[in-house]
């Protein structure tokens, strides 16, 4: 016999990948992960607290520069945390991680942020020297912690919506692990 008439082809040559609407870097992206008024306050907090950063760094002296220190550190990490949970949001990060705990971090984060961010722009407002640079760098600041905390009371209450997990039934009744099954 020949080997053809035994074996007939197993496999099928690949088609070129068709190039569609969203292909390269955009067919990894996807902004509907996260409802608009949450994006649009992720893109804020984003942008106000990148704005934040710069407007400190243009700064070119301080005399008290324990809150300049302070307020630089906190709008660059806020910046850099804003947009790590904006990039696991918007890619398919999302979907090789538990959710739940996405969105329990995102929480956390977003209001610790927020919080550390307020601090900071107070701790900033107190001890800088009234330049123009200054002046707006709290100003983006503040705004950002106002993103941020809202961000998060909004989450908070999207949460407090959410129903109720039901209890199992052995934790409802108290002997109900103590007694024996045939009694």
């Amino acid at each position: 016999m020949e080997n053809g008439a035994v074996y007939g082809p197993t496999t099928e040559e690949d088609p070129r990948p068709v190039r569609g609407a969203r292909s390269g870097f955009a067919a990894y992206f996807s902004l509907r992960r996260l409802p608009s008024r949450r994006l649009a306050l992720k893109v804020l907090q984003l942008l106000l607290s990148l704005l934040a950063f710069i407007c400190e760094e243009v700064v070119s002296q301080c005399t008290l520069c324990g809150g300049l220190y302070f307020f630089e550190f906190v709008s660059c990490s806020a910046f850099l945390l804003s947009l790590l949970i904006l990039v696991v949001y918007c890619t398919p990060v999302y979907d090789h991680v538990d959710t739940t705990k996405v969105k329990q971090s995102d929480f956390y984060i977003t209001l610790g942020t927020g919080g550390v961010f307020l601090l900071a722009s107070i701790i900033f407002v107190s001890t800088h020297d009234r330049t123009e640079a200054e002046i707006a760098a709290t100003v983006f600041g503040f705004l950002a912690s106002i993103m941020f905390l809202s961000d998060a009371v909004f989450k908070f209450l999207e949460r407090q919506q959410e129903p109720q997990m039901r209890k199992p039934e052995a934790t409802r009744r108290a002997g109900a692990l103590t007694e024996p099954l045939n009694a």
